[in-house]
């Protein structure tokens, strides 16, 4: 409740001359600001309600109101600032039409209020009752977009991916139009991180790793979104699809200088994982990312055992299922399970002998991809060579500077 001094005053300011009342209210709220107290949002309500009243009228009210909001942006007093604007916002809602701008910008402010406390989800209801579509004031594709990311933003801090999909598919409409980068940007993070919390992890590589190559950020900002590249892209499920986005990653230069490197290079290699790899990539997971599945194994223990069968595929022809578990480091059962799952789906070449208990590959020259080994085997000749043109050059350059210098005008 308002203090009765502070509501004295207030009847006062109410009742002066219009051409005192302005110089009357601005005094009150200094008062009511540098006395602060425990009273501090009750006396700010009532400020509010007072200059609202139907004796002043909006003519005089609103650019009071204006000035009000100034002084409430600057507010040190963060749990006042959340009372006070949620009692503001309550007084303005059956006026909004006549103080729309002074309405939009309490609630910003409250909700960066609430986001102090790392209250998102309030931050984000509180920002989606901002009106957008107005015939009271223009609002540009690019606004429009900035409030509805950091809903989306909002949301996403609070790991409720469908509510932020909702908001982040409103800025998809818009986002052709928007012209400001920062938005462009955190709408990219943005898509990265719910197709990363959905489990689309190829997606989420995509995403991550197109955005690592935005020159617009930072240096560090750009290695962490290549590294996030990198740890979805190894989670996704084994298949062409992955195998291309791999093969991205593993030519990206800046891939090195990445933690992830090591466990990188030799699934693009096709080499198999060890369990102390594997134990090592999973310590940098997130949460979701280690996620039970319907199996009850993790999305990362799914991955792997793909990536290990495919491996395996490549170094035999044939292979009974008991020895397969072996060298998968699972049961026979799961083992099979898995195996006839990646050929049903078409990512992996063979078929499954349950009576002899034999898997057999569809794979030439003794169980390599003779494809897949030539394209490696190209690569690895091309890389030799313009290595090896690049230490004649410099041998050149180094003992015959004169020919040298010719050769480079000619």
């Amino acid at each position: 409740m308002a203090s009765s001094n502070i509501t004295s005053e207030l009847s006062q300011a109410e009742s002066a001359n219009p051409s005192q009342r302005s110089g009357t209210y601005s005094s009150t709220l200094s008062k009511i600001i540098n006395e602060g107290g425990s009273n501090l949002a009750a006396n700010i309500i009532a400020y509010v309600q007072s200059i609202l009243s139907d004796n002043i009228g909006v003519i005089h009210s609103r650019p009071l109101l204006s000035a009000f909001v100034e002084q409430y942006r600057n507010l040190t007093n963060n749990e006042a600032t959340i009372e006070a604007g949620t009692g503001i916002v309550d007084l303005l809602a059956p006026r909004i039409v006549s103080y729309e701008q002074q309405d939009t910008d309490i609630k910003f402010i409250l909700a960066d209020a609430y986001e102090k406390e790392e209250d998102f989800t309030d931050s984000a209801k509180i920002l989606q009752t901002i009106t957008l579509d107005s015939s009271q004031r223009s609002v540009s594709d690019d606004d429009k977009a900035r409030v509805w990311m950091r809903i989306c933003r909002c949301y996403l801090e609070e790991d409720d991916s469908i509510s932020a999909i909702t908001y982040l598919n409103r800025v998809k409409q818009v986002i052709f139009s928007v012209t400001d980068q920062q938005t462009r940007l955190q709408f990219q993070l943005s898509q990265a991180r719910i197709y990363d919390s959905q489990r689309s992890f190829l997606d989420a590589s995509t995403s991550y790793l197109a955005l690592s190559n935005e020159t617009a950020i930072d240096e560090e900002e750009r290695l962490q979104a290549l590294t996030a590249a990198i740890t979805t892209a190894v989670l996704a499920p084994a298949g062409p699809p992955r195998a291309r986005q791999l093969g991205k990653l593993y030519k990206d230069e800046r891939a090195t200088d990445t933690a992830e490197y090591g466990i990188l290079e030799k699934i693009f290699l096709n080499r198999l994982l060890s369990p102390s790899e594997v134990s090592s990539f999973a310590a940098g997971l997130q949460e979701h990312q280690l996620a039970k599945t319907a199996d009850g194994s993790t999305v990362l223990d799914k991955a792997v055992l793909e990536h290990n069968l495919l491996a395996i595929s490549r170094l035999y022809q044939n292979i009974s299922i008991t020895n397969l578990g072996a060298l998968l480091g699972t049961d026979a059962e799961r083992a099979e399970q898995y195996a006839a799952a990646m050929i049903e789906s078409n990512r992996l070449s063979g078929s499954i002998d349950q009576i002899a208990g034999i898997i057999h590959f569809n794979t030439k020259d003794g169980g390599y991809d003779v494809v897949a080994m030539s394209l490696r085997a190209w690569d690895a000749n091309v890389q030799g060579l313009a290595e090896e043109v690049e230490k004649v050059t410099t041998m050149l350059q180094r003992d015959e500077p004169a020919f040298f210098e010719r050769a480079m005008v000619a």
